[in-house]
């Protein structure tokens, strides 16, 4: 299991000799550090802490288990051989994956305010002829005859994104170990330079 944090950068657009132009967002990962391991002797599961530098002041740190893929109790010897390769204060770079790998990346979504249904769901709205002017942009009914009170779940009006997310089975692209930039095909969670975990696919 290969995992880093890394920064978003944005989107660019990359040409390959056979697909043509790909759509690849560009992540830099600068150095991160293994700060901590768990056990599950000590915590019960098996996971890694790695840390890296946002600004020049402060730090982030993340945790990514390695036991997710544990059923029984035989398979853990094997499990904590994951931990053997990260010891504590290892460095990792984006050297630690290939071109053609699969990874997740998961992270926090723009977060756009408080957003009515017709944008927060896609609704279809009102009609805009024929009196409808003022029921454009509105949900429509929401109660019931019965039970007679709104149901709970329904969809409404609310704040739209800032949640975590996750987009799975990316493939890697583009990697520049020298400047620590890694490029998977497709869009990832996030504005631009927001922190993400990029996890492999097993």
């Amino acid at each position: 299991m290969k995992f880093l944090i890394g920064k978003k950068l944005g989107m660019t657009t990359l040409f390959d000799e056979t697909k043509g132009a790909l759509n690849v967002t560009l992540i830099a990962c600068e150095e991160n550090t293994v700060k901590m391991n768990r056990t599950f002797e000590k915590d019960g599961y098996l996971a890694v802490q790695i840390e890296t530098e946002k600004t020049g002041k402060k730090t982030i740190r993340k945790e990514f288990r390695v036991d997710k893929a544990v059923t029984i109790e035989s398979e853990r010897p094997g499990m904590v051989s994951e931990l053997e390769k990260y010891p504590i204060d290892a460095k990792l770079d984006a050297s630690l994956f290939e071109v053609g790998d699969i990874v997740n990346v998961a992270g926090v979504t723009k977060a756009k305010g408080f957003q009515g249904p017709v944008k927060r769901y896609g609704f279809a709205g009102g009609r805009k002829t024929h009196g409808g002017k003022h029921d454009l942009r509105k949900p429509g009914s929401i109660g019931a005859t019965f039970p007679e009170h709104v149901v709970k779940g329904r969809r409404m009006a609310g704040r739209m994104g800032g949640v975590n997310m996750t987009a799975l089975n990316l493939h890697i692209v583009y990697i520049n170990k020298e400047e620590g930039l890694i490029g998977v095909r497709g869009a990832v969670p996030g504005v631009n330079g927001r922190i993400v975990k990029i996890t492999s696919v097993k």
